[in-house]
């Protein structure tokens, strides 16, 4: 059986538990001093910007903020953008990763090699061409070349992750689906999806964040400030007010909340998708 540092000599598990701890606390840290600058006036801010605890804790800033700028538009289109843009990846990435897995056709280990490639090509190679190509196509100042691509592929390493999920399940399984007159299509949205809860979390959690605080997307290609996300908000938000510490720690929290929330609700299913994930496959 292979040994862990659980294992080993205590000093050892000691050594492993203070790494863990210090590097917690340097995520940690910064998250508590965000929140505790936002229940924080300004007179207390400039006396003792450092202080975690505040004197007095005080609530006037969230709503201040959220009256500076129009934050609920804000707010509005990044929920919508994000959830389009999440369930486009889960829908086209689980059916290509399942086209990968299941199913014998000429070329297929070229194109999926081909596309693992893509992922070592730099977002700035392709930066000006795509916008270029949305420019042509009259997309500008839309939401459509932020939502549009995941419906198109899902993105390689998201279908890299599920391939490799789905090959680690059975194929037994499908046939006794096909035997009881279940569509290939049936086998996928009945039994494959189901099956690959930790996997499909994972890209959950991946895309959710990543559309959520993309900021590099919307500064491109949204103009007109009806259609900003929170990202460019908190970004105006800095430069119009930016001296007001406290207002911008509570726009912050408003903007990373909907972020912790979700990783804790799946963070078991997270772990779980990565490790199994990298078992799978052949």
């Amino acid at each position: 059986m292979k040994k862990t540092y659980r294992d080993g000599h205590p000093a050892l598990r000691a050594l492993v538990f203070v790494v863990l701890l210090l590097g917690s606390a340097a995520f940690i840290v910064p998250l508590l001093w965000t929140l505790s600058t936002a229940l924080k006036t300004n007179e207390e801010i400039a006396q003792d910007p450092t202080r975690l605890i505040p004197a007095k804790p005080t609530l006037e800033n969230f709503p201040e903020a959220w009256s500076a700028l129009p934050f609920g538009t804000f707010v509005t289109n990044t929920v919508f953008v994000t959830l389009v843009a999440t369930f486009g990846t889960i829908l086209s990435a689980s059916l290509v990763a399942y086209g990968f897995a299941r199913f014998q056709f000429w070329g297929r280990n070229a194109l999926f090699y081909t596309m693992l490639a893509t992922m070592m090509l730099p977002g700035q190679v392709t930066q000006i061409p795509v916008f270029m190509i949305w420019r042509t196509l009259g997309a500008i100042d839309t939401f459509v070349p932020l939502t549009l691509p995941a419906l198109l592929g899902g993105g390689a390493f998201n279908i890299f992750l599920l391939r490799q999920f789905f090959m680690s399940i059975p194929r037994e399984l499908d046939e006794a689906m096909l035997l009881d007159g279940a569509s290939y299509f049936g086998i996928w949205w009945r039994l494959i999806l189901p099956l690959s809860t930790p996997a499909v979390a994972t890209i959950v959690v991946f895309s959710f964040i990543g559309n959520w605080d993309n900021f590099e997307g919307p500064l491109i290609y949204l103009n007109s400030p009806e259609n900003y996300t929170v990202s460019i908000g908190l970004r105006m938000f800095q430069d119009t007010f930016g001296t007001n510490l406290g207002q911008l720690m509570a726009a912050t929290l408003v903007h990373i909340t909907p972020t912790i929330i979700l990783f804790l609700l799946a963070q078991r299913y997270f772990i779980k998708g990565v490790a199994i994930s990298g078992m799978g496959g052949r």
